[in-house]
């Protein structure tokens, strides 16, 4: 906890505690730093909360969507905070599938830095954050779906 003190960061949630209202102990273990990281103040206080709301008016619309989040390391050296180098993440992503009616997904990247941009400016295609990070989102989808759904990103589809 000290690390983040006078570092200039915020404690970032990758899964906001406000998603997990339903337990007591997962509210409690959303507050652990395995679920935090170092985030700009703008960017976790803005555009990454506007994004958490944005995936919880989602799930209210669709019934049921899955969120995939965390950090972007990039190749090369990380700044680090504290005593204990908790390492920055250069950015932070999201991706969202929705299986209800016609599947979709769609992608999403934050650099950990100040802005205020529309969510449209965030977009990409599953396809392309899997690309970046180097993780398959979506293995056990049929290949169909997987492959129709992770290529293309509609902002429109999801009312951005």
């Amino acid at each position: 906890d000290w690390d983040y003190y006078s570092s200039g960061y915020d404690r970032g949630h990758m899964c906001p505690a406000g998603d997990n209202k339903w337990d007591k102990e997962a509210m409690w273990e959303s507050f652990l730093f395995t679920n935090i990281c170092p985030q700009n103040p703008s960017l976790n206080r803005g555009d990454w909360n506007e994004m958490e709301n944005a995936c919880r008016r989602w799930a209210q619309q669709y019934g049921k969507v899955y969120v995939v989040c965390g950090p972007v390391l990039y190749r090369g050296k990380h700044k680090t905070i504290g005593k204990n180098k908790v390492v920055v993440p250069e950015a932070f992503f999201k991706v969202v599938l929705c299986m209800e009616d016609t599947p979709k997904a769609i992608g999403f990247i934050y650099k950990n830095e100040d802005g205020n941009r529309p969510k449209g400016d965030y977009v990409n295609s599953v396809d392309e954050v899997e690309r970046i990070t180097g993780i398959d989102f979506f293995p056990l989808l049929p290949d169909d779906v997987e492959k129709k759904v992770e290529k293309t990103a509609s902002p429109e589809d999801w009312g951005i």
